[in-house]
C-alpha cells in the first residue's frame, strides 16, 4: 500500500516519535510505501509532499515540532475543500491516510472516511482533552514545562512579597492548569470548566499574604470570571472558528492590584508549552500510537483513532473521538482541596 500521513493543527512534542514508528514498522514489517504531507491538510489540499522513507525519519525521535510541518488549514471552509483532498490523493495513488492531530483535525478526517476515504487517526494535543482516550501525547511534555516554571516562580513570589500568575494553555479544558498547579503546589488554579469568582480569589490571596507567603495562582488562557464580574476582550476567530485566546493573567494581575493593593506580575508560558524535546513518556506513548496506527491500517480498521484505554492501544471510531471535548470533572477534584476560585 501507498500510505500518506499528515500532522495537523499545533504542534506537538511526540509527533515526530509517532511518524518515525509509523514508517519503521511500516516498511520494516509490511512493506508499503510512504509520502509526507506537508502542512497539515494544505498538504492533500494543494498536493505538497516530501519523501517519507527510513532515511527521512532517522534521529527524529527526540526531536520536537513535525518534519511534516502543520498549519490550521481547514478544508471544510473551503469550497469543495474535502473532495478536492479526495480526488488529490487517488490522483497521486495514496491508498490510505494517518492523520495524525486534535479534534479539527481529526474531525475533517472523518468528513473523509464518510465520503469512503480509507482513514486512521491518531491523537494529538497538549491539552488533553480528546475524547476516548485516557492521555494523549505531548500532555505530560507541557504539564512539566509548566510545573518547573511553576517551581522557579515560588521563589522569586517569595523574594519580592508579589503575587504571581502563570498561564498557561487550556482553551476548554484545563488539564494543563490543574496538573501543572497540583504538581507545583500552586495556591489558586483557575481554569474554564468553573467561572471564578474574582472576590474569592483576591480575598484567598489576601489572607496567603497574611501568612508571609507570596500567592501562586496558574490560569488556563480559556479561563473566565463569573458573568458580570471583569471585562474581558474579545479575540480574533481562527479557521475552525477558535477564538485566539490569551490575556487573562494580565487582566487578572490588574484586577488583584486594583483590588487589593498588592503587587502582582504575571508569566504567559504560551508556545514554550508546545516546543523542546518530548519526556520519556510522550515518547513512548507516541511510539505506541504510531505503531498501532500502522496496524491498524494494514488489518483495515478505517474510520478509527488509535487510542490509550488503561495501558492498552485499541482502535475507537472517530466519530466517538471527536463528539465531544474531554473535560475537567470539577467535583472529582475537591476532595484533593484545589482551590478553583
Amino acid at each position: 500500500m501507498r500510505i500518506g500521513v499528515l500532522t495537523g493543527g499545533g504542534d506537538c512534542p511526540g509527533l515526530n516519535a509517532v511518524i518515525r514508528a509509523v514508517v519503521r514498522k511500516g516498511v520494516g514489517v509490511y512493506g508499503h510505501e510512504f509520502v509526507g504531507f506537508r502542512d497539515g491538510w494544505r498538504g492533500p489540499l494543494e498536493g505538497e509532499t516530501m519523501p517519507l522513507d527510513i532515511q527521512a525519519v532517522r534521529g527524529i525521535l527526540p526531536r520536537g515540532g513535525t518534519i511534516l510541518g502543520s498549519s490550521r488549514t481547514n478544508p471544510i471552509k473551503i469550497e469543495g475543500g474535502v473532495e478536492k483532498i479526495k480526488d488529490n490523493l487517488a490522483s497521486m495513488g495514496v491508498d490510505a491516510l494517518i492523520a495524525i492531530g486534535g479534534e479539527d483535525t481529526l474531525g475533517v478526517a472523518k468528513q473523509l472516511f464518510d465520503k469512503d476515504v480509507k482513514v486512521v487517526g491518531v491523537p494529538k494535543t497538549i491539552d488533553n482533552d480528546l475524547n476516548a482516550t485516557d492521555y494523549t501525547f505531548g500532555f505530560d511534555t507541557a504539564v512539566n514545562i509548566a510545573m518547573e516554571a511553576i517551581d522557579r516562580l515560588h521563589t522569586t513570589a517569595e523574594s519580592h512579597h508579589r503575587a504571581l500568575i502563570c498561564e498557561v494553555m487550556g482553551r476548554h479544558a484545563g488539564w494543563i492548569a490543574l496538573h501543572a498547579g497540583m504538581a507545583a503546589g500552586a495556591n489558586v488554579i483557575l481554569i474554564p470548566e468553573k467561572p471564578f469568582d474574582i472576590d474569592r480569589v483576591c480575598a484567598y490571596v489576601e489572607s496567603r499574604f497574611k501568612t508571609r507567603y507570596a500567592p501562586i495562582i496558574v490560569v488556563a488562557e480559556g479561563a473566565h470570571p463569573i458573568e458580570g464580574q471583569m471585562a474581558l476582550q474579545d479575540g480574533e476567530l481562527d479557521a475552525f472558528g477558535h477564538v485566539r485566546l490569551g490575556g487573562i493573567g494580565e487582566t487578572l494581575a490588574k484586577e488583584i492590584e486594583k483590588r487589593i493593593g498588592k503587587e502582582a506580575r504575571t508569566t504567559v508560558l504560551g508556545h514554550i508549552q508546545r516546543g523542546g524535546t518530548p519526556t520519556a513518556f510522550d515518547r513512548v506513548l507516541a511510539t505506541r500510537f504510531g505503531l498501532r496506527a500502522i496496524d491498524a491500517v494494514h488489518e483495515g480498521e478505517f474510520g478509527t483513532m488509535v487510542a490509550l484505554r488503561g495501558t492498552e492501544i485499541v482502535p475507537v471510531g472517530l466519530d466517538e473521538a471527536t463528539s465531544e471535548l474531554k473535560t475537567v470533572p470539577v467535583s472529582r477534584y475537591a476532595e484533593a482541596e484545589v482551590f478553583f476560585g
